[in-house]
């Protein structure tokens, strides 16, 4: 796996504590017959690659996942036209917050911090599973009751701070292609191949912040290969 994003040793400590804090990964697996059916070649690995850049750039330049895949759902037809991200939240598996993750929020021991997990679907199509620790305090008494009563996606419901994102860390999970691809020879695929993909493609970790530099919200966020599922490039509609 390799990071493109290198922040800040400050960053690096953060984005530490993330992962000690989720190294459980994902509390689901995609049903392996839901991977996406494409061609295995050079050329579809390479648009593969290209594709995730696309993504991981777009989530890198955007404060919101959740409208970030709004748009990437509409652009790849994933689902019906004017549809939507919704969350479907994962009950019963709360993490609590540790003293890495409220150093992250700057919450004090007696601070309160939340939790919520939940899946991002496109559709029936879910394309992200997501590790959320906030803090209560830092939100409106409705925002915390959407948060406590529905299952609107945290971007929705927060985008009224007008928030900023800090990425600490974006990290591919799967390379199509290997280190060093440009310099080596095309390797042999045999014909007929399907391309075979895992179930988790792309793994965010981030904080967000409120208008006035407040953190108020550390995520884990992790793409799965549904993100890919629509024809390869140059495939039949």
């Amino acid at each position: 796996m390799k990071r493109f994003f290198h922040g800040s040793i400050l960053g690096a400590v953060c984005a530490s504590a993330l992962v000690a804090i989720a190294a459980a990964g994902p509390a689901w697996a995609l049903d392996p017959g839901k991977a996406p059916s494409w061609p295995d070649s050079f050329a579809t690995r390479l648009e593969a690659l290209a594709i995730l850049q696309s993504l991981n750039a777009e989530l890198l330049s955007n404060p919101s996942a959740t409208l970030t895949l709004d748009r990437w759902c509409a652009a790849h037809r994933l689902a019906p036209a004017g549809s939507k991200i919704t969350a479907e939240r994962v009950r019963g598996q709360d993490k609590a917050a540790d003293a890495g993750i409220r150093d992250i929020l700057k919450a004090g021991a007696g601070e309160p911090v939340a939790y919520r997990r939940v899946r991002l679907r496109c559709g029936d199509r879910v394309l992200s599973e997501a590790d959320n620790w906030y803090v209560p305090g830092r939100l409106t008494a409705d925002m915390n009751r959407q948060l406590d009563t529905t299952d609107i996606s945290f971007g929705r419901v927060v985008q009224p701070l007008g928030f900023s994102r800090t990425t600490l860390s974006a990290t591919l999970l799967w390379r199509p292609l290997p280190e060093g691809w440009e310099m080596a020879p095309r390797p042999a695929v045999p014909a007929g191949a399907t391309l075979a993909m895992p179930a988790f493609l792309l793994e965010h970790r981030a904080v967000l912040k409120s208008s006035d530099g407040t953190p108020f919200s550390a995520l884990v966020e992790t793409y799965t290969s549904e993100v890919l599922d629509f024809p390869a490039p140059g495939g039949p509609d």
